[in-house]
């Protein structure tokens, strides 16, 4: 159950490669959020009850519903509904990403040699989310794709940590929650701020910015 949750989380990557509806690449973190918070919730019997509350409330709260939410209002306050003019074609960045993830599965199941403790579904999609949202931020010109971008780095990332989570401290827990809320927070009121003065969201405004 765990692994096919995991593998949906990887169907998300493929269509965040293609899509071009900035509401879309919000829906598809809600549901990356939503798939991790079910892989915590079926792995709650290796970690101790204060990191799974602190899980429980960081996936489902934060991931699933806060960060989209803010998103979502940020994106109907400023209009923006699609990513217009991408650097690569949807096709080749549907290629690209696929090739991403054949690379990581590959990387996955030669590191079992060396590493056979590491879960090789999670570590081939944990690298693959990583690789595809910075994929995302150099390829697509709005700033709000980028913040989709980061996030799904930190997803990946935060895919990856769960293999050890009984074991990681609440302390880094809450330390790398309060970096994400105040990164996201912090990115849309620039974005705000960047669309009030030149009504575009494109990278390109950004080199028009003066002190």
């Amino acid at each position: 159950m765990i692994q096919f949750l995991v593998v949906l989380f990887a169907v998300t990557l493929l269509y965040v490669s293609i899509t071009g509806r900035i509401e879309t690449y919000i829906k598809l973190l809600f549901l990356q959020g939503l798939f991790i918070f079910l892989v915590v919730t079926i792995e709650s019997p290796v970690l101790n009850s204060l990191n799974y509350i602190f899980l429980m409330v960081e996936t489902l709260g934060f991931k699933t519903i806060i960060i989209p939410l803010i998103l979502v209002k940020a994106v109907r306050k400023m209009g923006v509904r699609r990513e217009v003019e991408p650097y690569i074609l949807n096709f080749n960045s549907l290629l690209i990403t696929t090739l991403i993830m054949i690379c990581s599965f590959i990387l996955a199941f030669m590191s079992l040699k060396y590493a056979p403790q590491i879960k090789p579904v999670h570590f081939a999609v944990s690298i693959s989310a990583v690789l595809t949202g910075l994929f995302i931020i150099m390829s697509r010109k709005k700033i709000i794709t980028h913040i989709v971008g980061f996030i799904i780095m930190e997803n990946g990332i935060f895919l990856l940590s769960l293999s050890i989570a009984g074991e990681m401290p609440l302390v880094v827990n809450l330390g790398v929650l309060l970096d994400i809320f105040i990164g996201i927070f912090l990115l849309v009121m620039v974005l705000k701020r960047i669309h009030s003065t030149f009504d575009e969201i494109h990278i390109d405004k950004l080199t028009h910015l003066t002190d």
